[in-house]
């Protein structure tokens, strides 16, 4: 679930293309057609992608997180199948509880609860936003007020812990599995009725794209902002919440479950907790910012992101924080400074990065990146009601070495949350081999997607930009 700016620039003005009739249809957004190769990837993804979930954490809980013993096991004969899924814990009335409360604390949050921190948080853009202009030409508001929502359960979580003492502060590792299927159960709920929604009360019918095929329409969407009432956005809450708010409390409940075991809590886990608490944050900061990426602009809301958000962000992107539960390491000083250090230099890239895109946008380009007046393409696209909108795509600062410099930030972000882990096992790294996997993927996902939504104009940029990730390599 990484932030993504690809969205080169917001549009500036509208025209009205001169014969005023509406096309049939519009090429940006989610595909219409599916190729094989799609359709078999959905296919693996949707049958394999929840094993892959239940693997890691089974690992952990039954062979001290080692990816490796669970095959041999089974291959020798010394364990089956049966046995593993009968040591694995089920779901229970409490984690149902647990779960049903923090979903539904999270939607009071955000329905019930108006923006305030705009009011006296200098810089931070919140409460009611406008998002981009959808493929219908549509353009949605929203309740920005995360930081908001974040700030609040925290505050709750750190006085329970210190103050009530209503429940331990290790209670979302003591339950890590049996709220495991809660989340499953979500994720699946809220993706099926996302689809039923789409065919039979979608919010905007001209936003929906239906390829005929129903394994491709349940994982990637049909709708593009399903919405219930005029606030409650599905896109929007299951990308941020509950799972990026949780994402700082499991880590928190993680180096509480060490300080039980093991009388301390190492400086590994200090570096997770302090380098994702800075990623979550800034998530949170810019949420504002964050309408105009790829998971709003453009993708549907199917499977895809509602069973992600609810179960393979929070239980994989949090893997190195449950290693260091079975495993703890203490770094020395130069290594934990040295991590640190990447951690924050990609940290910076990734943010000043997104700064300089986002300044660009806000100014219509009349700024200075890196001391000089940005240089731009200005690029053309209809929406499906024929109107056509402009976008200036900046070619300078940060953007002028590579089309997605951002994400080079963001993979050396990831790569040092790894790191604090060691490397006697392989099991939390998956994070930094996931995410380039997934990054590398959305480049070539979203350029297809731009090049349908620009045409010519895309080709122009990409040849004054020639690089996606790596300047001089890739």
């Amino acid at each position: 679930m990484a932030a993504h700016q690809e969205k080169k620039g917001e549009e500036r003005h509208r025209q009205s293309t001169q014969n005023g009739t509406r096309t049939s249809q519009v090429q940006w957004g989610r595909a219409w057609e599916v190729d094989w190769f799609s359709l078999a990837s959905i296919i693996f993804l949707l049958m394999f992608a929840p094993l892959i979930v239940y693997y890691f954490i089974m690992s952990c809980d039954q062979y001290q997180c080692s990816l490796i013993d669970p095959v041999i096991d089974l291959l020798t004969g010394n364990e089956h199948l049966s046995d593993i899924w009968n040591k694995t814990p089920t779901l229970t009335y409490k984690a149902a509880g647990i779960y049903t409360l923090w979903v539904a604390f999270q939607v009071v949050l955000y329905v019930c609860v108006p923006d305030f921190c705009h009011k006296f948080l200098p810089g931070y853009v919140g409460g009611v936003q406008e998002g981009a202009v959808t493929p219908a030409g549509v353009v949605n508001k929203y309740e920005i007020n995360g930081l908001q929502a974040w700030i609040i359960t925290h505050v709750l979580w750190f006085a329970n812990a210190y103050c009530f003492h209503c429940f331990s502060p290790t209670i979302i590792f003591d339950n890590w599995i049996p709220l495991l299927w809660c989340a499953n159960i979500l994720g699946y709920a809220v993706s099926t009725f996302a689809m039923i929604k789409g065919y039979f009360f979608p919010t905007n019918a001209k936003d929906c794209k239906f390829t005929g095929n129903f394994f491709y329409d349940y994982m990637m969407g049909i709708e593009f902002n399903p919405r219930i009432g005029k606030w409650f956005d599905f896109k929007l809450f299951f990308n941020g919440r509950p799972g990026i708010v949780a994402w700082t409390l499991i880590n928190l409940s993680y180096a509480a479950k060490q300080q039980e075991l093991y009388g301390q809590v190492t400086n590994s886990m200090i570096l997770v907790n302090v380098l994702q608490g800075i990623y979550v944050l800034d998530f949170f900061w810019n949420e504002a910012w964050y309408l105009k990426t790829i998971d709003i602009c453009h993708d549907h809301f199917g499977w895809y992101l509602g069973w992600g958000d609810c179960v393979w962000l929070p239980y994989l992107y949090t893997l190195q924080g449950l290693y260091l539960v079975y495993h703890p390491v203490q770094l020395c000083t130069a290594n934990a400074i040295g991590i640190l250090m990447l951690g924050l230099i990609g940290y910076y890239i990734f943010r000043m990065t997104n700064h300089q895109k986002d300044l660009f946008r806000r100014t219509n380009g009349n700024c200075k990146i890196w001391g000089k007046k940005p240089e731009y393409i200005e690029c053309s696209y209809m929406s499906v009601d024929g109107t056509k909108y402009y976008s200036k795509l900046m070619t300078s600062g940060f953007w002028g070495w590579a089309r997605h410099f951002n994400y080079t930030g963001d993979l050396m972000g990831s790569l040092a949350y790894c790191l604090t882990c060691g490397f006697d096992h392989i099991l939390p790294y998956f994070y930094i081999i996931y995410m380039t996997i997934l990054l590398t993927h959305r480049c070539v996902r979203d350029e297809h997607r731009c090049f349908s939504k620009y045409g010519k104009d895309w080709k122009r940029y990409t040849a004054a930009v020639p690089y996606r990730l790596i300047p001089g390599i890739f």
